[in-house]
């Protein structure tokens, strides 16, 4: 797909893999729908691309409420008369107290974040995206739910979910023409690990694996591009790219 023209919804665009990708898209000629519970991390994002003369706008957004999907779309809609382009990428890490410990309270809000909002942000985009003759979506899983991590299985359980919706999706490709893909990163220069924490540092379990893995930290950039690469080709479907240094 050709991306200059096209209108693309970015969630978690707030911050880190999220704004590098809407401001790649922005930057190829989209318009961009900035989608975050974040106002502030959203409007900064605007700000960037518009800066940059690029088209963007920000939409609120909870990925764990039906209402607050639809209505993202419906807003998405009327401010650009249509949906191209969706990359589900908002998502939590597990934080602490981690597994077995965590409590049942942010189970359930991390599978609805990181599983249940990529279902339904893909429904909402297939229902749009129909009324363009077709579309391609991006979805965010995680190396994580490639390996057994014995200290946070419910991170890793979350993204083998978005890691198999992806691959059942890929029939949308010859019933729509609706391309679903999705990016593995491996570890990524965000806020997201300072978050797993106290806010200003990774959590104590994960540590280590910062430690043993700094060499290797990607910037967002690479995942964005690694997105923009599944929009841009025409013969990717159900496909899981992992994006990492090894």
């Amino acid at each position: 797909m050709e991306i200059e023209g096209k209108v693309a919804i970015v969630t978690g665009a707030g911050s880190g893999i999220g704004r590098a990708t809407a401001i790649a898209l922005a930057a190829e000629g989209a318009s961009v729908v900035v989608a975050d519970i974040d106002p502030e991390g959203g409007a900064a994002t605007v700000g960037e691309i518009t800066g940059a003369d690029g088209s963007a706008t920000f939409v609120h957004v909870d990925v764990t409420s039906p209402e607050s999907i639809t209505a993202l779309f419906a807003e998405a809609e009327a401010a650009y008369g249509g949906v191209d382009i969706v990359y589900n990428n908002a998502g939590i890490s597990s934080g602490e107290p981690h597994w077995p410990h965590a409590s049942l309270e942010r189970i359930a809000e991390e599978t609805h974040i990181n599983a249940t909002g990529v279902m339904m942000g893909t429904r909402e985009a297939v229902q749009a995206m129909r009324k363009r003759g077709g579309g391609v979506i991006v979805n965010t899983a995680s190396t994580a739910s490639e390996h057994q991590i014995a200290f946070d299985p419910m991170y890793s359980g979350t993204k083998r979910a978005v890691t198999s919706f992806t691959q059942s999706c890929a029939m949308l490709a010859e019933t729509d023409n609706i391309r679903v893909n999705a990016v593995s990163p491996g570890m990524v220069r965000t806020a997201f690990q300072r978050k797993t924490g106290d806010g200003t540092r990774p959590a104590s379990w994960l540590l280590p694996a910062v430690e043993r893995n700094k060499d290797k930290i990607l910037p967002p950039e690479a995942i964005a591009e690694a997105v923009l690469d599944f929009i841009r080709d025409d013969s990717k479907a159900g496909e899981v790219r992992t994006v990492d240094n090894g």
